[in-house]
């Protein structure tokens, strides 16, 4: 179903509902904006994303990570 046809359909059954259960429907669509917008995650910019793989970089040159082997083990524990 296309979002016009679907805005067609919200225009038609909207006028239909009393109006507890139109907050109700309002109330229930602004706590999925609410969450979707909280949940979606933030862009980084490419400037930062190359900053936090030679970040990285260098953590694994100082020998900071763990082997396969190692998480394997540690998956283990959990």
């Amino acid at each position: 179903m296309t979002a016009k046809a679907i805005d067609n359909q919200l225009n038609k059954y909207w006028p239909l509902l009393e109006k507890e259960e139109k907050q109700s429907m309002l109330t229930f669509m602004k706590s999925i904006l609410k969450f979707k917008t909280a949940a979606a995650p933030q862009r980084l910019s490419i400037e930062q994303y190359n900053k936090e793989i030679d970040d990285a970089m260098e953590r694994v040159k100082a020998g900071e990570f763990y082997s396969h082997e190692e998480v394997v083990e540690m998956s283990k524990k959990w």
